[in-house]
C-alpha cells in the first residue's frame, strides 16, 4: 500500500513537472498567460463554430493535406500586422515571430451534404514565440460553442456517413502535447510542416473570390519576394490532372511522411528519406534495406521492392493497424485506404534500370 502511494505522489509529480515545463497547467489551476478558451483569442466573428475569420486571420490550403483518419481540416494564418514571410522554394515559409498557424479538425455529418452540419473536434494552434514555436490545443464541447485548451489528450466517438454513402464511425483520438512534438520536429526544434509555396501553389476561394495563394498573398502583404516564374507546385495526391503517378506519390508521401523521414527529422537514423526534394531512388527506399530490422519489416527485405507492393517494407507498414508496426506512428487509427492504393500503384509500376 505504501509503495502504492509513493508510485501516485510521483506521478503526480511528474505530471506537474510537465506542465510547467510546457509553461501550462491544469484547467483548476489555470496560468493566466495562456487563454483557457479559443474565444478569448479571438479569431473567429459571429458563432465560433462557423468558422468565420476576422479581418487579418487568413484562410488557406495545402494541395495535398496530411491525413487524419479522415477527418477534414479547416486551415487559418494570423502574422503580425505589417509583417510578412519571405518566399522559400524548398521549406515551409519562414513565419515571423508572432505568426499563429490554426487548424480545426471536423468530420461532415454527411460527406454527401455539407449542408447538414459537420462536428468539429479539435483547433490546434501552432504559435511563433522568441523562443521558437509552441503548440496548444482546445477540445470543442459537444453543444459546439466553445473550445477548451486540453493538454493531456484524450478520446472521442465520432460518427459520420462518407461520399460513398456509408456510415462510418471511430474513437477520434487527441494527441496530447509531447507527441505534437513527435511530427513537428525539424533539427530538434518544434516546427510547422504543411504550409510551404508549393502546397500553398494553388487557388484558393476567399470572400473576395477565387484567387491564386501565392499571388493573393503577395498582393496582400503576407508574402514577400514572390518570383514571376519557376514557383514550384505539389501535385493533388488524388487529381491526375495536376500530376503523373509518380508526382502524386511523392507528394502524398512528403506530407504523410517526411516530416521524420528526412535528414533533419527524427527518423534520419533510417537513411531512408521521403521528401520530395530526394531525387535518388536508392535514397527513397527502391532496394535499400533497412538500417533496423525486426517485426516492423514484416519479413520483407526491402523499403520498396520495384515492381511488388507485397513485397516492400514501405506498404506492409501504411496498410497496418497494428500500433508497433503501423506508419505514421502518430495522427492515425485507421488506413488511408485511397492514399495507401495509390502506393501500391507507383511501387508495383516502378522498375529498376
Amino acid at each position: 500500500m505504501i509503495r502504492a502511494y509513493l508510485l501516485g505522489i510521483l506521478c503526480l509529480l511528474g505530471g506537474a513537472l510537465f506542465l510547467m515545463s510546457s509553461g501550462l497547467t491544469t484547467q483548476s489551476a489555470p496560468l493566466p498567460a495562456i487563454p483557457q478558451k479559443l474565444s478569448d483569442y479571438a479569431f473567429f466573428a459571429g458563432e465560433m463554430a462557423a468558422q468565420k475569420p476576422v479581418a487579418g486571420v487568413i484562410p488557406y490550403a495545402l494541395n495535398t493535406p496530411l491525413f487524419s483518419d479522415y477527418a477534414e481540416k479547416l486551415r487559418f494564418v494570423k502574422l503580425p500586422a505589417g509583417q510578412a514571410a519571405p518566399y522559400n522554394a524548398k521549406e515551409v515559409l519562414d513565419f515571423p515571430v508572432g505568426t499563429t498557424i490554426i487548424k480545426t479538425f471536423y468530420y461532415h455529418k454527411d460527406a454527401r451534404k455539407p449542408e447538414k452540419g459537420r462536428q468539429l473536434m479539435e483547433t490546434r494552434l501552432l504559435i511563433h514565440e522568441e523562443k521558437g514555436w509552441k503548440a496548444l490545443a482546445y477540445h470543442w464541447n459537444d453543444e459546439q460553442t466553445e473550445a477548451y485548451l486540453e493538454v493531456a489528450g484524450g478520446r472521442k466517438k465520432v460518427a459520420w456517413v462518407n461520399e460513398q454513402g456509408k456510415k462510418q464511425k471511430l474513437e477520434y483520438s487527441f494527441p496530447n502535447l509531447n507527441q505534437c512534438k513527435g511530427c513537428h520536429s525539424y533539427e530538434g526544434d518544434l516546427k510547422p510542416i504543411g504550409p510551404s509555396v508549393r502546397q500553398l501553389n494553388g487557388d484558393h476561394a476567399y470572400e473576395t473570390g477565387t484567387h491564386n495563394q501565392l499571388a493573393y498573398w503577395e498582393e496582400n502583404g503576407w508574402l514577400q519576394g514572390l518570383p514571376d516564374q519557376d514557383v514550384p507546385r505539389m501535385a493533388v495526391w488524388n487529381d491526375p490532372a495536376t500530376g503523373s503517378l509518380d508526382e502524386r506519390a511523392r507528394a502524398w508521401l512528403d506530407i504523410n511522411c517526411a516530416h521524420c523521414h528526412r535528414a533533419e527529422g527524427p527518423a534520419y537514423t533510417s537513411g531512408f528519406f521521403l521528401d520530395i526534394h530526394q531525387t535518388d531512388p536508392t535514397t527513397w527506399g527502391v532496394r535499400k534495406a533497412p538500417v533496423a530490422a525486426g517485426r516492423g519489416s514484416g519479413g520483407r527485405t526491402y523499403d520498396i521492392e520495384p515492381g511488388n507492393a507485397d513485397a516492400s517494407i514501405l506498404y506492409f507498414r501504411i496498410i497496418s493497424e497494428d500500433p508497433g508496426i503501423m506508419m505514421p506512428e502518430v495522427g492515425r487509427q485507421v488506413v488511408h485506404k485511397e492514399g495507401v492504393a495509390l502506393i501500391r500503384e507507383w511501387i508495383n509500376q516502378l522498375s529498376v534500370d
